[in-house]
């Protein structure tokens, strides 16, 4: 994890339940990526039979474990809070939820919701607010933009926008 973009002493993984689509998996690696999550973690099989087509155009795979689990309670990491995101009634949009610094991000599936057994055992329940829902790959990316933009001592506005754009991209503006 970079300590640029958060404090040493933070950390983010994410947990994803029976993703449906190599895409998605593949773009959520690409958010643990440019938001700095340490590990992802997913259930079911669904992915593993349509890894073929795996879309991690950034290699993240290579830096960040992503790991198969049968059950995501029993790798919450030491000292992380839980937090679900579901599109669910009680929920606390995500505009007014303070990011735990040690935090365990689980995503339910785009086509189901999290467990009883899960939210049971999350130290807090989030939503983003929207008209309709979003992918499940643009629900990890806003979650971790905005655990980003409220860290405290977060200077990502400070990155070389070089080291991070595609290397393809040279544009500049002039005026």
């Amino acid at each position: 994890m970079s300590a640029k973009l958060l404090m040493k002493s933070e950390s983010a993984t994410i947990g994803l339940v029976n993703p449906k689509s190599p895409e998605n998996v593949g773009m959520v690696l690409r958010a643990a990526g440019c938001y700095a999550a340490g590990q992802v973690f997913y259930t079911g099989e669904r992915y593993n039979r349509a890894r073929q087509f795996f879309t991690d155009t950034k290699n993240v795979h290579e830096k960040i474990p992503l790991q198969c689990v049968d059950n995501l309670l029993a790798v919450v990491p030491q000292g992380a809070k839980i937090v679900a995101v579901e599109l669910i009634e009680g929920a606390t949009p995500l505009i007014h939820f303070e990011h735990p610094a040690h935090a365990y991000y689980i995503f339910g599936p785009e086509d189901g919701s999290l467990s009883q057994e899960i939210l049971n055992e999350c130290d807090a329940v989030v939503y983003i607010p929207t008209i309709g829902c979003m992918n499940l790959a643009a629900t990890v990316n806003v979650v971790l933009y905005d655990r980003l933009v409220k860290r405290v001592g977060s200077v990502i506005e400070d990155r070389p926008i070089a080291s991070s754009r595609d290397t393809n991209s040279r544009a500049k503006l002039i005026k």
